[in-house]
């Protein structure tokens, strides 16, 4: 259980003096995001051009009631979607361009108050750490029924060639949740896209298992904050069916046995998973008994496998 408990403690690594540190992002009196002061003043320093003039995009002001520092937008950026997306944007782009965010993907994220209202802005999945913002995604762990009565997991190892996690172990599926498509559509289109699972297979199968929430502080020069929710879902795949790599995001799929997935657990494992999708699979092992609710920590688990924000 002590490995167990690194696990989803890697992922979930916010040190109280950061936490105390952090300064709100936020839009029109709600809370959007969480940054260090680093960021804050790197953002804060950064501008747009507007009327042929370079004007700033995010400032600091007064929380009047604590009097804490908070960043929200300036107000010549406007008060629409397209007005703040396109100011982040600019910002965002040309920190990208000075190397300070790394990993572009040219995908957009939705940042609003929660998952399910409109979102206030989009900007660029690699940045959105800056701001601390949730991000959503799903994570599919990919199954088979044994004739036997077993299950066993699909993993995958990723593409050397990705920005994060290069080379490591992985879900059979997981990605990120853009804005502007459902979450069963995002499934279908992930494991069609990165395992050449067909529609009718995936939507056969697919059953939904709740949520995991976590933070991260992570220094790396850059000191941002990750704070995520992953919508997890159960994919039962027939005994003979194969999944292959498509998208070049993945090298190659192979199956575990669920004594395999728990030995790479330990702290010292020659091949470790993913961070965050230890504490999926953990999730799993949870809800289908793998382990026993008498086991000393397993409250702790189930505690800290959501404590993040989620809303």
């Amino acid at each position: 259980m002590q490995d167990i408990l690194y696990r989803v403690r890697d992922v979930n690594h916010m040190p109280s003096e950061i936490r105390k540190s952090l300064l709100d992002f936020r839009v029109d009196g709600q809370v959007l995001g969480k940054l260090r002061p680093m960021i804050a003043n790197k953002l804060c320093s950064r501008t747009m051009e507007e009327s042929g003039k370079s004007v700033a995009v995010f400032v600091k002001e007064n929380d009047d009631e604590t009097g804490k520092e908070y960043v929200t937008f300036a107000a010549h950026v406007g008060n629409t979607f397209d007005a703040r997306s396109e100011a982040v944007a600019q910002v965002t782009e040309g920190l990208r361009d000075e190397g300070f965010v790394t990993g572009w993907r040219d995908e957009l994220y939705p940042v609003g108050t929660s998952f399910y209202d409109p979102p206030v802005f989009v900007m660029e999945r690699a940045a959105v750490p800056l701001l601390g913002a949730i991000e959503y995604g799903v994570h599919i762990n990919g199954l088979v029924q044994q004739d036997d009565g077993t299950t066993k997991m699909w993993i995958a190892r990723r593409s050397k060639d990705k920005s994060k996690f290069p080379g490591m172990l992985d879900h059979i599926v997981a990605g990120g949740q853009p804005e502007g498509i459902s979450l069963m559509d995002n499934v279908v289109k992930e494991c069609l896209e990165e395992a050449g699972i067909p529609e009718d297979l995936t939507r056969a199968g697919i059953r939904s298992a709740g949520a995991i929430s976590y933070e991260n502080y992570s220094h790396c020069g850059k000191e941002t904050v990750s704070r995520a929710v992953l919508f997890n879902f159960d994919l039962y795949l027939p005994s003979d069916f194969v999944p292959k790599p498509v998208d070049g995001e993945v090298e190659e799929f192979f199956l575990w046995t669920i004594d395999e997935v728990i030995q790479s657990m330990a702290k010292n494992y020659h091949d470790p998973i993913k961070p965050n999708c230890y504490s999926v699979i953990i999730d799993f092992l949870l809800r289908h008994g793998y382990i026993s609710p008498d086991t000393p920590g397993y409250l702790d688990v189930l505690r800290e496998l959501r404590s993040g924000d989620c809303h």
